[in-house]
């Protein structure tokens, strides 16, 4: 982007919002407020910003209604704010489309730093690379069940592999933990939710056996994991 990219915040504590977007403009962003739901699903679609921060308890309209809403017509980035950390389990089972999820209070430079990655992502996210499985450095052929780090061949377990797959499918994406069995393990009932953490550990020790550098996938806490570009 050649302009500074465009927040939309939507979030009805004002002093929260203020200091969100003080945050936001040091970072170099353009933010606009709103601070009622009823009219922000429209506003977001008109405005058509590059980024949407958005509160779940909203006068007006909640934020599971307009994210919804704006799922429908727009892929425009979704970071959801939700005071209840049990509760993104929840939203995740909604499959909403968010993008990411912040547990209040969070750290404003959290948010700022969160905002980068998906900006970051929208950016470089190029379609061909998608389609043959290749982002950046990593490159996974799913039909010779091949995966490649720096052009060097990772051995991955079964598993593993499906794990990594499913999580690069969709960068950026927030599983939670019973997703991912759902996704990697849906033809084995006897495994548990732990297991996934002991596939993930395992995956990151063979990638940065490879290229110590490289840890894409991102630790969520108390709710899962995420591929980050």
């Amino acid at each position: 982007m050649d302009e500074s990219p465009h927040i939309l915040v939507v979030e009805d504590e004002t002093a929260l919002a203020d200091i969100i977007k003080d945050y936001l403009v040091d970072a170099g962003m353009t933010v606009t407020l709103l601070h009622d739901g009823a009219a922000a699903t429209q506003t977001i679609l008109g405005v058509q910003p590059d980024l949407v921060v958005l509160d779940i308890m909203l006068p007006g309209k909640d934020g599971i209604t307009i994210c919804r809403e704006v799922r429908a017509e727009s892929n425009v980035p979704i970071i959801m704010e939700t005071a209840k950390v049990d509760e993104i389990d929840r939203l995740l089972g909604l499959e909403l489309g968010a993008d990411d999820y912040l547990c209040k209070p969070f750290s404003p430079r959290e948010l700022v730093a969160r905002v980068k990655a998906i900006l970051r992502r929208s950016r470089i996210k190029e379609p061909n690379k998608l389609e043959h499985g290749s982002v950046g450095r990593l490159q996974i052929d799913a039909e010779k069940w091949l995966t490649k780090l720096d052009g060097q061949t990772v051995n991955l377990t079964r598993r593993e592999f499906q794990l990594l797959l499913v999580l690069q499918k969709s960068a950026g994406r927030v599983y939670s933990r019973s997703q991912l069995l759902d996704a990697v393990f849906h033809d084995d009932a006897d495994v548990f939710d732990r297991t996934i953490d002991s596939h993930v550990k395992n995956l990151r020790q063979k990638l940065k056996q490879v290229a110590p550098d490289f840890d894409p996938i991102r630790s969520v806490y108390g709710v899962g994991y995420a591929f980050e570009l």
